[in-house]
């Protein structure tokens, strides 16, 4: 599987971003990839302080290199880049070996 990691710095970020991310994942960022086209899924991951990331598994090459080609055209202008303040550190292409779902299953929000 196809994945993706996008990652942005939280050192240098005002505080209480962590916050203003998650409400931006709830209220905006999760209805945008729920039944993306070659999107089998998204996470978003945080340590507070450390940083905050999109971790992304495609369908296909091809829906991978077109969704980075595209972000990389927009860094500078996307919500995670205007929320901290700072371009992502890292846009790192890799591959899913497997995905093992346990026996109480994925949620869709951590607030879920």
């Amino acid at each position: 599987m196809r994945s993706l990691t996008i990652r942005w710095s939280l050192a240098d970020a005002p505080a209480g971003v962590e916050d203003e991310l998650a409400s931006y994942v709830e209220e905006t960022s999760h209805a945008r990839f729920t039944g993306m086209a070659g999107l089998r899924y998204k996470v978003w991951r945080v340590r507070p302080g450390e940083w905050f990331e999109g971790f992304y598994v495609f369908a296909t090459d091809d829906a991978r290199a077109e969704f980075e080609r595209a972000f990389r055209e927009t860094a500078s202008e996307a919500p995670g880049t205007r929320i901290v303040g700072a371009e992502p550190v890292l846009v790192e292409a890799s591959e899913v070996v497997a995905v093992a779902e346990g026996w109480d299953g994925f949620a869709p929000s951590a607030r879920a």
